[in-house]
């Protein structure tokens, strides 16, 4: 305990060992609310349901925080919902079982630029006879615009671009810029001000009920963007956070310690063992790991505990075998070991009480360190296409970015943000392992 408080006090002296482990915490407390504000099942649900999950989100948008660097600023998209309270909804009956439902919704727009979309999806139910509705577009100086009068089944969408008629009544403009310019304006800037969309619906049965969503796609999205499939990405850059430092944590913890206890017990016992460990190593050190890991991941399996597993099996025998090994070498012929052995201690009880302990100053900063080599190759991994199909990681971002040409489309967002992660993922516990390093290893103290 008092080692563990002068280690912890020295480790306070250097500034990049205090940023390091500042970077570190805060990924395990995001890694935590990631996993606790959502759920396994439901980050795989939203993560696999593409649009039909995102259907309310546009399709690759910036980040919304992106307009702080704008001069003109994007719109956000807008969503309101009758169902949910978010427009006004009034229901009056005009006798002979036929009654109108209104729907107000109201927002304010404060963009010069045009959304990308404007759609209404509605919702309806009734025995034999369609709901008809009416939808009006009200702009900030008065004006009003007919979008449409149609029935609507149970489900029916109705997306304000593909209305040819709309376009005409707009002079020929696309509806999502003439619905906001001002008439005989040159200016291309969006009207600012309080829009109104009003749908009037009629329906024919005392129990048919209708609701609809009015969504505005905006060009920016929440803090992370979306991509092709209008999926948010910061479902992605949550849960690939603890995804990455569990691969990481447990790659590194399982080849390190695995392989130190390798070590001893082949120096202490030496013979056949020792012989046999040490043509192992030398097969493994010829072995070209990530073809094996690639042609793991197209044969059998890409789920990322088989590949956790494989990745810990093909580094057990490393390099490091051998240089642990004469350290314990050096440490069998101590005096305390054969005080150990005088006294009657086992075996198994000298390995692990006596010669294990001795080289973990030296195992702390070498496993701290080697934790972002693993973190980078499930990444990897995840670019060449090998990842996990079913969990959100930073790497299958960075796939998805170039397999749909994110940084030619100018979508830097998509690429950058999980590259900017993994980065700092890296930088963290590299400070980290450095500085252990300084004040474990002896001959760097002084450094």
């Amino acid at each position: 305990m008092i080692a563990f408080r002068k280690s912890l006090k020295d480790l306070t002296q250097y500034p990049s060992a205090i940023a390091g482990m500042i970077l570190i915490f805060g990924f395990l407390a995001v890694s935590v609310y990631a996993m606790t504000s959502i759920p396994y099942n439901e980050a795989i649900r939203l993560w696999r349901g593409g649009e039909g999950v995102w259907y309310k989100n546009p399709v690759a948008a910036p980040p919304a925080w992106t307009n702080y660097f704008r001069k003109e600023k994007l719109p956000e998209s807008v969503v309101l919902s009758s169902a949910e309270g978010t427009a006004a909804k009034t229901i009056t009956d005009k006798g002979d079982g036929i009654y109108e439902t209104l729907m107000t919704y109201t927002f304010d727009y404060s963009f010069d630029s045009f959304p990308k979309e404007l759609a209404v999806y509605f919702t309806s139910t009734f025995t034999a006879k369609e709901p008809y509705v009416s939808i009006l577009w009200i702009t900030p100086d008065g004006r009003e615009i007919r979008i449409a009068d149609t029935a609507v089944g149970s489900t029916d969408t109705f997306y304000f671009s593909q209305d040819a008629k709309l376009q005409r009544r707009l002079g020929g403009e696309a509806p999502a810029e003439g619905l906001f310019l001002l008439p005989e304006n040159d200016s291309r800037l969006a009207q600012r001000g309080l829009y109104t969309l009003r749908i009037s619906a009629l329906t024919f049965e005392p129990d048919s009920v209708i609701d609809a969503d009015f969504v505005l796609y905006g060009q920016v999205h929440g803090w992370a963007g979306t991509d092709h499939q209008r999926r948010d990405l910061s479902v992605a850059l949550l849960w690939g956070m603890p995804v990455a430092l569990a691969f990481g944590l447990l790659a590194a913890f399982g080849t390190t310690i695995i392989t130190m206890i390798i070590a001893a017990v082949g120096s202490w016992f030496g013979g056949w063992l020792d012989e046999l460990i040490q043509r192992l190593t030398e097969i493994s050190l010829v072995l070209p790991f990530l073809p094996i890991l690639i042609m793991v991941g197209t044969f059998y399996s890409r789920s990322i505990w088989v590949i956790l597993s494989v990745t810990i099996l093909l580094n057990i025998f490393s390099g490091q075998i051998k240089a642990y090994r004469a350290i314990f070498l050096q440490v069998r012929e101590s005096p305390y070991i054969e005080a150990a052995r005088s006294y009657g201690a086992s075996q198994w009880r000298i390995i692990f009480r006596y010669l294990i302990p001795r080289i973990i100053p030296i195992l702390i900063p070498q496993l701290v360190t080697v934790i972002p080599a693993f973190v980078f190759l499930e990444a990897s991994l995840a670019v060449l296409g090998l990842g996990d199909p079913v969990l959100p990681t930073w790497g299958k971002v960075i796939d998805d970015a170039r397999a749909n040409g994110a940084l030619f489309q100018g979508q830097y967002y998509w690429v950058l943000e999980p590259s900017v992660l993994l980065m700092l993922t890296g930088l963290a516990f590299a400070m980290l392992g450095y500085s252990l390093d300084r004040i474990f290893n002896p001959r760097l103290r002084g450094l």
